[in-house]
């Protein structure tokens, strides 16, 4: 008997193999296959290392990443999310196979003596022990397709929360190597500050020996003192704006704010940002973890569409059981306590429905249709996002390159200042306006250098960080512990 059912199982499932509801998945059309607009001329098509951070060089930066892979508590978040939808595949995947139970049980009855069978059996009543065991067997012949559908969009929904998973990495990656170079770019620009302090007060104690020289007048004392007064508090606002990001750093990391993270570098050299290799446009969307997410969205919106096509269809579904009850528990296993039940073999066909199977059809086109304009959507987003960054690069490079040579004139000016008030040709004033000048200069040509580091981190993020699907759970299990 049980070989019989498996039998029509495996001939319901090979009849449903022969015609599946709904149109087959379609990917959606990518970006052009042209060159990025602000990309360099020498760019080439070499791809980002998954660990993408690592092309910086810097070891305190790969060990903060390591760490914010590991601990961050959004990462364990986006992790647990993706469990969940596997998890729910496997609760679908379930549905294709026939569902097989066992049951074991024993009961005692007592039927009445006043109802009508009981006078039928002259005022008697029937009573005793039932001893059951057995197993029972239900499953839906999927003809059409629609389980199959049912599947294929829980698949492509699990297949999305991965790719979200692999977002909120790239994105946490993005966010710790951002917040590292400007931690560092504050730690130069305290550096200078730091020179420059010391320069105002050798210049206030200078100028505090000349008046009581009588070789200047106090107007000169008070703008040496301003001068001193501001650079300290500039250092003081600088200092402010490190413990921010140091704070907002930790967090990403997973650590405590309370406790340091960092030490401060008092001789802070920031780094040339390196060469991110670019790519064609085209191939971003096997690169960004969010266009495939919204890639898989769109399949499991397209095979929903097969899921309310195939409620039109008719539905065939098998139940049966087989086992062996007896009054006594010593007879159970006898020829005569066998019992069991083939079907209902049964088939359902929607015929009036009120015009829900039709609207579900429209419902589920919908979804379909707006899932492949919010692709596009974010299709050109990105695109928006790489060119941004590009032009970012390019523009910072020649802001930096024309900021040096303001740098190397303010400092020139600043010694020809100095050199006049020191021979009696000119007030402090002049030299207060070139020390300002000055260290305007300096403080601007390390925030370039810093816009730059980051305008790089932007186009490494933009383009996927080095994205490739599956490789993302490899780089968490290889952070060191």
């Amino acid at each position: 008997m049980l070989k019989k059912l498996v039998l029509l199982s495996v001939l319901g499932a090979a009849l449903g193999g022969c015609t599946t509801v709904g149109p087959d998945f379609k990917a959606p059309a990518s970006a052009a296959d042209t060159s990025y607009r602000h990309a360099a001329s020498n760019n080439n098509a070499a791809r980002l290392p998954a660990q993408w951070w690592t092309v910086f060089g810097d070891a305190t930066l790969d060990q903060l990443e390591a760490r914010a892979l590991r601990d961050n508590p959004g990462v364990q978040a986006a992790a647990q999310r993706l469990l969940q939808a596997q998890a729910q595949l496997g609760v679908v995947r379930a549905g294709q196979v026939p569902n097989v139970s066992v049951g074991v049980g024993v009961s005692n009855s007592r039927t009445s003596s006043e109802t009508s069978q009981g006078i039928a059996l002259g005022h008697r009543s029937i009573e005793g022990n039932n001893f059951s065991v057995g197993a029972s067997l239900s499953y839906e012949l999927d003809l059409w397709g629609r389980v199959r559908r049912v599947v294929e969009a829980s698949d492509a929904q699990a297949l999305a929360a991965q790719n979200d998973r692999d977002g909120v990495l790239l994105m946490l990656s993005g966010q710790v190597a951002s917040s590292y170079w400007q931690l560092r770019g504050l730690d130069a620009e305290l550096a200078i500050l730091r020179d420059a302090l010391a320069a105002r007060r050798e210049a206030q104690d200078l100028v505090e020996a000349r008046f009581r020289g009588g070789l200047t007048n106090e107007l000169d004392v008070s703008r040496a003192r301003i001068e001193r007064a501001n650079a300290e508090a500039d250092l003081h606002e600088v200092q402010r704006q490190r413990n921010t990001v140091e704070h907002a750093l930790a967090t990403l990391v997973g650590a405590s704010p309370s406790a340091p993270l960092l030490a401060g570098d008092a001789k802070a050299q920031l780094p040339q940002p390196p060469n991110i290799p670019v790519g064609l446009p085209a191939s971003l969307v096997g690169q960004r973890p969010d266009l495939a997410a919204s890639v898989a969205q769109i399949k499991s919106f397209n095979a929903q569409v097969g899921v309310a096509e195939g409620a039109f269809y008719p539905s065939l579904s098998l139940t049966s059981n087989f086992g062996f009850a007896s009054e006594h528990l010593r007879d159970l296993a006898s020829g005569g306590a066998r019992q069991f039940s083939f079907g209902p073999l049964a088939l359902s066909l929607p015929i009036f429905d009120g015009g829900r199977n039709k609207a579900n059809l429209a419902l589920s086109k919908a979804r379909y249709e707006e899932a492949v304009a919010n692709h596009q959507t974010r299709l050109l987003t990105a695109l928006r996002e790489v060119e941004d960054a590009l032009s970012d690069v390019e523009q910072r490079q020649r802001q930096g390159e024309v900021q040096t040579q303001s740098q190397q004139a303010a400092a020139r000016a600043l010694l020809v200042a100095q050199a006049r008030y020191q021979r009696g040709l000119s007030t402090y004033l002049d030299v207060t306006e070139a020390q300002r000048t000055s260290l305007a200069a300096d403080r601007a040509a390390s925030q370039i250098r810093t816009q730059r580091l980051l305008a790089t981190v932007a186009v490494a993020r933009a383009l996927g960080g080095g994205w490739e699907q599956g490789e993302a759970l490899a780089t968490i299990a290889k952070a060191p512990q």
